[in-house]
């Protein structure tokens, strides 16, 4: 007699679970866009803004591990309902790295609006905007299970790798003769750093979704590729 209102308690608490995600990952790509314009266009009191926004993700993070494990111990999901789950607790971890990526680079930015403009900023931002799309596609697969979506997000972030390094090396050239603009120069290596660890958290992101529609772990689908150089351990 009971079991439709269990039914519809199970829906709503996994649809509640799912829009937490969401909301944290509407939050943390919010927080990334101003850490990025704040430093663009030397904006103090942005990069103060997204600083102090960061506990509404935090906070968020915790509202959806707890969720998660009371769903867990109420109803115990099984099949596509546990991997929901699973997927929106460690997605939600996901995120909350990248925000905190997000408010480093948002510190390092009022530290640069500091000094004297620097030519330098707009290198990151062909990294911003490569960093921002594998995120974006991330929650795009997560929100639709979209397997090839999911996929498709390692080659992109082979390239945003590619990118990074490049923005280093040119980078680490002009600090070798920066005079007083070495620290500035430093900062804006970190920020490239912070881009390219965004890439990868959206990369676990897009993983997860695969494993979420297909119950599939691709993690280390390519060491254990035939044809693989790599060894076991």
């Amino acid at each position: 007699m009971n079991q439709p209102h269990i039914f519809h308690e199970i829906d709503n608490s996994m649809s509640g679970l799912k829009d937490k995600v969401l909301l944290m990952a509407s939050l943390t790509r919010l927080n990334l866009e101003r850490a990025i314009q704040a430093l663009l266009t030397r904006d103090i009191d942005l990069a103060r803004m997204v600083i102090g926004d960061d506990s509404d993700v935090d906070d968020l993070e915790v509202k959806i591990d707890q969720q998660g494990m009371d769903i867990l111990a109420r109803f115990h999901p099984f099949a596509s309902d546990l991997r929901l789950v699973i997927t929106s607790m460690k997605t939600a971890h996901n995120l909350e790295r990248v925000s905190d990526h997000a408010i480093n680079i948002a510190k390092r930015a009022k530290k640069i609006c500091k000094s004297a403009e620097l030519p330098e900023t707009a290198i990151i931002e062909p990294l911003y905007t490569m960093a921002q799309k594998i995120l974006r596609d991330a929650l795009l697969a997560y929100t639709d299970a979209d397997t090839d979506l999911g996929q498709s997000l390692k080659s992109n972030d082979k390239e945003l790798d590619a990118a990074h390094k490049e923005v280093v090396a040119q980078l680490s050239r002009r600090l070798e003769n920066s005079g007083d603009r070495s620290e500035n120069l430093l900062h804006l290596i970190f920020v490239a750093r912070s881009l390219e660890r965004i890439g990868d958290l959206a990369v676990n992101i897009g993983e997860d979704s695969v494993f979420l529609s297909e119950a599939r772990d691709i993690r280390h689908e390519q060491r254990k590729s035939p044809g693989s150089n790599e060894s076991p351990a």
